[in-house]
């Protein structure tokens, strides 16, 4: 049966560069939003198909554009995805294609944490793809890690794969033994190397560990899990701080605390939503200065830069997620509202939750969707910026916000003193895209509200009204800026 194409709305038959400029918009929207895991409204099989649907639909029809992507802040599972498809289709690009996907790949691998490259090898070598980018791909990328017995610690199987299937020796002389041999009782001069030999009959030796590594030894050895979280506390990352704190409070582990000012903005608004209301109105002052803290560091130079802004913030019940993506869309909805805070001039920013709740630190999925009547609200404020952070379901009235927008857009401000821009966190698997509120007004797909003010200079593109040369233009100077950043080996 063949595959369907991605749906658009009704309109005159476009000229060939918006129909390319729409495809990889709608591609960018995806590739941004989607992971492939259970949505609210679709469940992770709907939402894999879909998305392989465009992955190969936009490799046969748009290499260059497809590769360029790399360049935009898409999700590291889509970035994997690409690099994958790319290194397996090798043969079909020119040596041209091939240099500059090289030079992409190798830049977005340096940013991707370890373990999803290492999972990316582990896929390579499933596919039997073993062509010499690839493998040259692979020995550049773990010739620039920059500590190999770590590695051989922490991703020992991961590493092991990636050295066998790209033929590869290992980074020292240690190390082959260490990976391939049945070392037995075998000393090592490399010291971790070292720990992780003793740690095998020594409990001493696991709290000299990585803590992902140390917790399967703490295991073996039946060490209470409060008196090991103490300990390994300082060998934790800021993130298992963060994942992990709670549980060790209970348990009695007080050390495990990360310092929450510090956390990147998206992720510290998934930490507060997962603690009990009760838990968040005792700890507000906490809370809140660290959400306003991430906040202020996202927004940079902007800051106090973007005039008068109010945002509809979608905290209806699908707001909720799924099992695997729990409170996901509202974490978005919290940072995003935090950070436009920051982007707004000095009391200038308003924001209207949909349920018409106040208090954004108390915030919990629930009820309908009004975004017509906020969208109401929020014209009557009269911003510079409309941003609406939303999945698009419009049901209470099904509709109104879609009207709301055209008739304002076409009767009310046909020049366009306000700009709205429509930001939605959720993938449509059934549409191809993420859910659109109006055909007069820009939607892209957000992941991080970190990404907020880039997707908000890209959504100027889906309205329709700028072509193919200015969506080249705007990927070439960000591939530019991609290729020039300073590497970022994780």
């Amino acid at each position: 049966m063949p595959q369907p194409t991605p749906r658009r709305p009704p309109q005159a038959p476009p000229a060939e560069g918006h129909i390319t400029a729409e495809d990889v918009l709608l591609f960018a929207n995806a590739a941004t939003t989607s992971t492939g895991q259970r949505e609210f409204h679709s469940d992770d099989g709907a939402q894999t198909l879909s998305l392989d649907f465009l992955h190969a639909y936009m490799l046969g029809n748009y290499r260059e554009l497809y590769a360029a992507t790399l360049a935009l802040d898409i999700n590291d599972h889509n970035a994997a995805l690409i690099v994958r498809h790319l290194l397996e289709t090798a043969a079909e690009a020119t040596a041209e294609q091939r240099a500059a996907e090289g030079r992409l790949i190798a830049r977005r691998l340096t940013r991707m944490p370890p373990q999803r490259v290492y999972a990316l090898f582990t896929a390579l070598r499933r596919a039997k793809v073993n062509n010499r980018r690839t493998r040259a791909i692979m020995r550049d990328w773990l010739a620039a890690r920059p500590d190999p017995a770590f590695d051989a610690v922490k991703y020992r199987s991961g590493l092991k794969r990636a050295l066998r299937h790209a033929h590869l020796p290992a980074a020292t002389q240690e190390l082959g033994p260490f990976l391939f041999s049945a070392h037995g009782g075998r000393r090592f001069a490399t010291p971790l190397l070292e720990t992780w030999r003793r740690a095998h009959y020594e409990q001493a030796a696991v709290y000299e560990l990585p803590f992902t590594v140390a917790e399967g030894f703490a295991a073996r050895h039946g060490i209470d899990r409060g008196a090991f979280l103490e300990r390994i506390a300082p060998r934790m990352t800021r993130l298992e701080r963060l994942r992990l704190q709670e549980s060790a409070a209970a348990l009695g582990a007080g050390s495990v605390r990360t310092d929450l000012k510090r956390m990147p903005l998206t992720r510290l608004a998934s930490y507060v939503l997962g603690l009990s209301l009760d838990e968040r109105a005792a700890r507000r002052p906490e809370l809140t200065a660290a959400l306003r803290a991430a906040a202020n560091r996202g927004a940079g130079p902007q800051a106090r830069s973007w005039g008068r802004v109010t945002a509809v913030l979608d905290d209806s019940f699908s707001a909720y997620g799924s099992g695997q993506k729990r409170r996901r869309p509202l974490a978005v909805a919290l940072a995003a509202h935090h950070l436009l805070g920051a982007l707004a001039e000095e009391g200038g920013y308003t924001a209207l939750w949909t349920s018409g709740r106040t208090d954004a630190l108390l915030a919990f999925p629930y009820g309908a969707t009004p975004l017509g009547e906020r969208v109401l609200d929020a014209l009557e404020t009269s911003p510079d910026l409309l941003l609406i952070v939303s999945d698009g379901w419009d049901n209470a009235p099904p509709g109104l916000a879609a009207e709301v927008l055209r008739v304002w857009r076409e009767r009310l401000d046909p020049e366009g003193r306000v700009t709205v821009v429509h930001l939605n966190p959720v993938y449509d698997a059934e549409v191809f895209d993420v859910r659109r509120l109006s055909p007069a007004v820009p939607t892209a797909g957000i992941r991080d509200a970190e990404d907020l003010p880039s997707l908000v200079g890209l959504a100027r593109f889906a309205t329709g009204r700028t072509g193919l040369p200015e969506l080249r233009a705007h990927l070439d100077a960000r591939t530019a800026a991609f290729l020039a950043s300073p590497e970022d080996t994780r």
